[in-house]
């Protein structure tokens, strides 16, 4: 099958990075068109503004780095170039200014994800990016070409450089499934097998507390986890499922809740549910007389637990234990041990980890053994935590790769 010869770039994968590295690249002067496998592009944005478009984090930049774990000194240096700081410039430059929310995070001031798509997308095809919608990529020839399934049937390109901005696999019905990953595993390319992050975990409930618990907030709650050491607490709140636990407290500690799992069979977590009260007071309070009144009533008043939370005490902890010592209660509701069993699937996580191993990258995350060809954004082997973390360094990331694609064509 013949290919269609691109003047200059490829672009493939219409979200945060693939726009942004289309865009980086117009503007160094360098011909691009973007291919994305739905009907519009920028759709995991249009998701993400349903909860207000977290943009960044308004926190300060060594800390905010810190939060890309074991990757940090990578994205560290993608986010010197772009980051947080840089990412509201470039919104206003949209027209969508911003403003840092009580938690520290950023959001545009309507709270609206569309206005800045829009503007967006009008900018680049103005700025001359031509967009083909509905190619669905399958993989490469054996000259190098980018095979697409389109509504015409299989098209095929050949272009002179190639950013890949595919996605991870957490959002399959958008167009993130991860299916890039066998045909670029087949053509040599070193990839960490994907696994789910910013997720919910099974713990395995029993009838009784799912069927009255699941989709229960548990707040206010600290949760650490177990292990060798002192207990690192993080404040916040989670949600009670069908089947274990989710929402910003237990994405924060995915990745090792994961290593946890794959290394020990089970991952756990600690909860303090009562995190205003030290363990001797509430000792003291717990040791109160009851009278005639009901457990459930007793940890109501001496302890502020009721629902969702005294649901918690009575699925993990034995009677002997509920009705015992109140010193021993007391420190079970302070370290209430709640055992995690395995992550829920990948297609139900915010986020993705794995991907294209960075160590396969150059400095311009250009594939050491596949000259011209680029990755950016959430298929390459980095997480990050909710907050505002995962898209910037998706942009910046983007921005990095559109700009040394643009380099390499133009040497």
């Amino acid at each position: 099958m013949p290919s269609t010869h691109l003047p200059g770039l490829a672009v493939i994968g219409g979200g945060p990075a693939g726009l942004m590295a289309a865009e980086t690249a117009r503007a160094s002067g360098v011909e691009v068109d973007l291919f994305d496998a739905k009907g519009s592009v920028g759709r995991k944005v249009l998701i993400a503004g349903k909860g207000g478009l977290n943009l960044t984090h308004s926190e300060a930049f060594g800390q905010f780095c810190r939060r890309f774990g074991e990757r940090s000194g990578e994205v560290t240096r993608w986010l010197q170039a772009f980051g947080p700081e840089q990412l509201r410039e470039w919104a206003a430059g949209l027209g969508v200014d911003t403003f840092v929310g009580s938690s520290g995070r950023v959001f545009p001031t309507d709270l609206k994800a569309a206005p800045l798509l829009r503007g967006w997308v009008r900018r680049l095809r103005d700025q001359g990016v031509r967009f083909h919608v509905q190619h669905r990529w399958l993989g490469l020839d054996e000259t190098g070409a980018h095979r697409f399934q389109t509504p015409e049937g299989e098209r095929r390109f050949q272009a002179g450089a190639t950013v890949l901005a595919m996605g991870g696999g957490s959002w399959p019905q958008l167009g993130s499934d991860g299916a890039w990953t066998l045909p670029l595993a087949e053509a040599g390319v070193d990839i960490a097998p994907l696994q789910p992050a910013n997720c919910g975990f099974d713990v395995g409930w029993s009838e009784h507390f799912s069927g009255r618990f699941a989709g229960a907030p548990i707040k206010p709650l600290r949760l650490a986890l177990a292990g060798k050491g002192p207990p690192h607490w993080r404040q916040g709140e989670c949600v009670a499922t069908a089947t274990g636990l989710e929402g910003s407290l237990v994405y924060a500690l995915s990745a090792q809740l994961r290593e946890s799992i794959a290394r020990d069979g089970e991952a756990v977590l600690l909860a303090d549910l009562v995190p205003g009260r030290d363990t001797k007071r509430l000792a003291t309070d717990l040791a109160r007389p009851r009278g005639g009144r009901s457990l459930s009533e007793h940890l109501r008043r001496q302890a502020g637990i009721s629902g969702v939370k005294a649901g918690l005490l009575r699925e993990v902890l034995p009677a002997d234990v509920l009705n015992g010592d109140p010193a021993a209660l007391a420190a079970a509701i302070k370290a209430l041990p709640l055992r995690l069993r395995a992550a829920r699937p990948l297609a139900e996580a915010i986020s993705t980890a794995g991907g294209v191993r960075l160590e396969a990258l150059d400095e311009g995350l250009m594939l050491r053994d596949r000259p011209g060809l680029f990755a950016a954004g959430e298929m390459l082997d980095w997480e990050a935590p909710t907050g505002g973390y995962l898209l910037t360094a998706c942009f910046a990331s983007g921005r990095l790769a559109g700009k040394a694609a643009a380099d390499w064509l133009l040497r």
